[in-house]
């Protein structure tokens, strides 16, 4: 029972050490967090699906509670899709780090919303991270892998 034991500690623990901000062509994450400025402050939702190791694909949502135009009811979801372009074999980085730039296009309201940003993921574990993106709609929160 011991031998089990500590087998099972050293397989969780050599999970846990390698640990993957991104790793190409099927990587899947999910992003839930605040966006914290942009069309306005509210929640976020975002899903990418890694296409190969330079380029990911995704969608998303923001729900904002105030701050685009002056609290416009109709224009408080922003509905978008992007693509990210993953900086990790070009600067080196660690596993668990993941740099990238993209762009989303998408609604909000009857407007289009067209945005830009620079994101970075870390994760603790293979399933969970925390994320930030900065640039015309930016975010903070927790990421995972599904």
């Amino acid at each position: 029972m011991k031998k089990l034991f500590l087998m099972l500690i050293f397989m969780t623990a050599g999970t846990v050490a390698h640990a993957q901000a991104f790793t190409g062509k099927g990587d899947q994450k999910v992003n839930l967090g605040l966006s914290a400025w942009g069309y306005g402050t509210g929640v976020t939702a975002t899903y990418d699906y890694g296409l190969n190791q330079l380029l990911s694909v995704g969608g998303g949502v923001n729900a904002y509670f105030d701050g685009y135009k002056d609290n416009d009811k109709d224009n408080r979801v922003f509905i978008f899709g992007r693509l990210n372009f993953h900086l990790n074999d070009a600067l080196d980085l660690p596993a668990k780090l993941d740099i990238y730039p993209g762009i989303d296009l998408g609604v909000i309201g009857r407007d289009v919303g067209i945005g830009a940003h620079i994101g970075a993921r870390y994760f603790f574990t293979d399933k969970v991270g925390v994320f930030a993106e900065i640039g015309n709609n930016g975010s903070l929160g927790v990421s995972f892998n599904l």
